[in-house]
């Protein structure tokens, strides 16, 4: 038929049909194949990062100190001191740093965990006393409620035994031993990832400048050669002031609420102190778990709601100031994240590693941030995180 059509054409003289200038699209079901693959590929990474947490978070947690040191290594280099010396004696002294603060503090972080027995005693005495005072609450009568529900259920449903036929419930003994053996296993468990990411830290310091020649001799010609060290520069300086000023800042806020809190006479006030200080990575639920944590303690302590009350909002107003005006201030634009992207990054790593993916949830989207302003094909993603830079209309 196809030939007939043709040949009669040729006898009528039509000239032939113009080629089609759209593109083709793929069919449906290739195109659907395709999505599901893509979906499947995200599951798996997502499988494999929470997975992989014991060996993934040494190698983050390196590669963070990497870049908050290696301009102090830089420094030291320019001072013509050895660049594995340097990195060395920059790592072991900030350990070093911290083994003396932990030292010098561990009187009071040991008075507040005798205290923290009597304080649950004496928290579980006051709701019982609210209690027999308001009476039972809804949420207590919606379980009576149910419970009554279970058993009327229970003797309604007829029970069939077997004769001759009885439950034996096998117990395993609790055993001190196999306590101290797990226990064990943690413990070494956490010491080899802290030796990992301390000789980490120190190789990829001093292998710096010898990564950055591999990747650049890989580039073809001196234009790309000249871009990719632009680009790795650019990465480098701002994770690098990044971090450095969410560790000036959380550092500003220990001390001010060290301060406020000595001055307001709670008990072992560099403890509380630290805490904010290290909850200040993690926005917006860091400070609300500082700011509960101290409501509750001045409640123990002075027995009152408005002295918790006080030491509460002095709590929030020092981490309000710094959120609002201090971080942004330090900050350049580049640097600044989105908020949505900020609280979506911290509950996708606090599922995934727990505690410590929520403290390097917001270190590890700015290294991504970094990352997608500098690819091409990802600076799209990079403004979506990143803060809309339109200006506010007031």
């Amino acid at each position: 038929m196809l030939r007939a059509a043709e040949k009669a054409r040729q006898e009528s003289g039509t000239p032939p049909p113009a080629p089609s200038t759209e593109p083709e699209r793929p069919p449906r079901t290739i195109w659907g194949s395709r999505t599901s693959l893509h979906v499947l590929a995200a599951c798996g990474v997502v499988v494999m990062i929470q997975f992989a947490a014991p060996l993934l978070l040494p190698i983050v947690l390196s590669v963070m100190l990497f870049y908050m040191l290696d301009p102090v290594v830089d420094a030291l280099q320019r001072w013509r001191v050895p660049r594995l010396l340097g990195s060395i004696a920059v790592v072991f002294g900030l350990v070093g740093a911290l083994a003396a603060g932990a030292t010098a503090l561990w009187p009071q972080i040991d008075s507040v965990l005798m205290k923290v027995p009597e304080g649950t005693e004496q928290l579980r005495r006051t709701f019982r006393q609210a209690r027999r005072v308001q009476g039972d609450s809804p949420l207590e009568r919606i379980e009576a409620a149910a419970r009554a529900v279970d058993s009327a259920a229970a003797e309604a449903t007829p029970t069939t035994k077997s004769p001759g036929v009885t439950k034996v419930e096998v117990q395993q003994p609790w055993r001190v031993s196999d306590m101290l053996w797990t226990g064990s296993l943690s413990a070494m468990a956490i010491v080899g990832q802290a030796f990992t990411v301390l000789f980490l830290t120190i190789f990829l310091l001093y292998e710096d400048d010898s990564f950055k020649r591999k990747l650049v001799a890989q580039m073809e010609s001196r234009n790309s050669k000249r871009i990719t060290v632009r680009i790795l520069n650019d990465i480098a300086t701002q994770i690098g002031r990044f971090i450095w000023v969410q560790a000036l800042t959380s550092m500003l806020v220990a001390v001010a609420t060290w301060l406020a809190l000595w001055w307001l006479g709670i008990a072992e006030p560099m403890v509380w102190g630290v805490l904010a200080g290290v909850l200040n990575i993690v926005p917006y639920f860091g400070p609300m778990i500082v700011t509960a944590g101290l409501a509750i303690v001045g409640f123990l302590q002075f027995g009152t709601l408005e002295m918790a009350a006080l030491v509460a909002s002095v709590a929030l107003i020092i981490t309000t100031f710094e959120g609002m005006f201090l971080t942004p201030h330090l900050l350049s634009r580049a640097a600044s994240l989105n908020h949505v992207a900020i609280f979506l990054a911290i509950a996708f790593w606090s599922w995934a590693w727990g505690v410590p993916g929520m403290l390097l949830a917001v270190p590890m989207l700015m290294v991504f941030k970094a990352v997608c302003d500098h690819v091409e094909g990802l600076q799209g993603i990079g403004k979506f995180v990143g803060q809309d830079e339109r200006p506010r209309h007031t």
